[in-house]
């Protein structure tokens, strides 16, 4: 028996939520006294892979291929079930990104395999059976989930468990499943990344604003705060809808759901769709001149006042304590 776990990467180089999944699988694999074994598909360096022996893993499998440079949902299904039969896994870990949460389901279709999502324990296992702890409801409830199929197949949600280091030494295995055609008949052609941003699922502090910023002339002081703290830039629906910030930015429900360790929101009122997609959240810190805001009642830290006037000092703060 083994883990398997998907590690994803960007351009060759292994995501934050990589290291993430990887210590994830290792630790469920220490209990069980089975082996960690990771699956990285797309053209990554072996000294980029080795990083996950940091982590322990103690198997790397590596795809390369030129019809998988790109994500290929279907294709990268079924090669992890492939790679799962081989290497007789009973349990596939996953980040619950944009593409795990792809992949996750098509993966448990092909496996027969139960399917817990968005998980936030380890898992507990008893005998075949496991109990997983996962967020509900827009992260407003916690449930816990008992799978007992003989294959268990989990979706981690980021920035929910710990990273620790476990240092092992790990093979890498170049891996040539036999995958139908069929696989292909849906291909990405081309991404075109923002390289200058930081991506929002990846963040670990996202600065995020909304309608108190009054207009777009005034979004400079966000990006500025971002910038000083080496964060993500996000915003609230009503600011996207206006057309003052991009649709990829909007945080929430109906946007991209995010948990980093610290969530600053400036002029944001905090509306239950809002809330929504912030929840998890480590640390949310609300500027906000309404002291009735529902934000305030699940901030950690709260600042009463003007946006416009706050968050310039708050910027001249920082830079100060940074040169210090």
């Amino acid at each position: 028996m083994s883990v398997i776990v998907y590690i994803e990467n960007t351009e060759g180089l292994l995501k934050k939520s990589a290291f993430e999944v990887a210590s994830y699988a290792a630790q469920i694999a220490n209990l069980r006294q089975v082996q960690a074994i990771a699956i990285s598909i797309g053209d990554v360096s072996n000294s980029e892979l080795q990083k996950l022996e940091n982590y322990g893993i103690s198997k790397i499998l590596t795809v390369t291929s030129d019809n998988l440079k790109s994500f290929v949902n279907q294709a990268y299904a079924s090669i992890i079930a492939v790679a799962t039969h081989k290497e007789q896994a009973d349990t596939v870990v996953l980040s619950n990104s944009f593409t795990g949460k792809g992949l996750a389901p098509r993966i448990a279709a092909k496996l027969e395999a139960g399917l817990v999502s968005n998980a936030i324990s380890i898992a507990a296992f008893n005998g075949e059976a496991v109990e997983i702890k996962r967020t509900a409801f827009s992260s407003k409830a916690i449930v816990t989930v008992t799978l007992n199929s003989p294959i268990k197949v989990i979706t981690l949600s980021p920035n929910s468990f710990e990273v620790e280091e476990r240092k092992t030494s790990a093979q890498i295995e170049n891996f040539v499943p036999d995958i139908a055609a069929t696989d292909f008949n849906t291909v990405v052609k081309e991404i075109v990344r923002a390289t200058d941003k930081i991506s929002l699922p990846e963040a670990e502090i996202v600065v995020s604003a909304g309608r108190g910023l009054k207009g777009p002339e005034n979004w400079g002081m966000i990006e500025e705060l971002a910038n000083v703290l080496g964060a993500a830039t996000a915003c609230s629906k009503p600011v996207s809808d206006a057309g003052w910030r991009p649709h990829a930015e909007h945080v929430g429900q109906t946007g991209i759901v995010v948990s980093p360790n610290l969530y600053i929101a400036i002029g944001i009122s905090g509306a239950i769709q809002h809330l929504a997609g912030v929840s998890s959240s480590k640390t949310i810190v609300v500027i906000n001149k309404d002291p009735e805001a529902p934000f305030f009642k699940v901030a950690d830290y709260g600042i009463v006042g003007d946006a416009l006037v706050i968050v310039p000092q708050l910027i001249a703060a920082l830079k100060t304590h940074k040169g210090n």
